[in-house]
């Protein structure tokens, strides 16, 4: 599992890039043609990887039901995201994989609720939802390459 959590951290780190080279306003810039923003995808990576391995194992997440209900799959931005709520979500980018790593590695996801995942994947346990997070992750990094060019 060690490389699966290197793989989370190189894409954090990406996503990191985002917050400093991108100023507010392009954080929060819709280009036509696209549903989100940068900062939209950067925060629904953060929410999804909690709802995906902690709340489907029962245990808490680090991040508000009101963080969800603004950046789970199936939302979009309503308004611009604030400086405040922009840093949050950055702090949150590095501190949940090592905090996912930590709880792994105590070995606190003995539960797991299973889920069909959009793609059609079914996870099954914490370690296929870890894994399957880091593709999850992949692909709107994806997304965030394609943004970048218009904003």
């Amino acid at each position: 599992m060690q490389d699966t959590f290197e793989v989370a951290r190189t894409g954090r780190r990406m996503l990191n890039s985002y917050f400093e080279n991108y100023t507010l306003e392009q954080l929060n810039k819709i280009p036509e043609g696209f549903s989100n923003n940068l900062f939209w995808n950067i925060a629904h990576i953060v929410v999804t990887q909690q709802l995906l391995v902690y709340k489907l194992s029962g245990l808490p997440m680090v991040i508000s039901d009101e963080l969800v209900e603004k950046y789970r799959k199936g939302t979009k931005p309503e308004q611009d995201a604030a400086q405040e709520e922009v840093d949050f979500i950055k702090s949150l980018v590095f501190s949940t994989v090592d905090k996912l790593e930590s709880d792994y590695n105590n070995g606190i996801f003995v539960n797991y609720h299973e889920y069909p995942t959009s793609t059609g994947f079914i996870l099954k346990s914490a370690v296929g939802a870890i894994e399957f997070n880091n593709f999850h992750e992949g692909l709107h990094l994806g997304v965030l390459m394609s943004i970048r060019k218009f904003v």
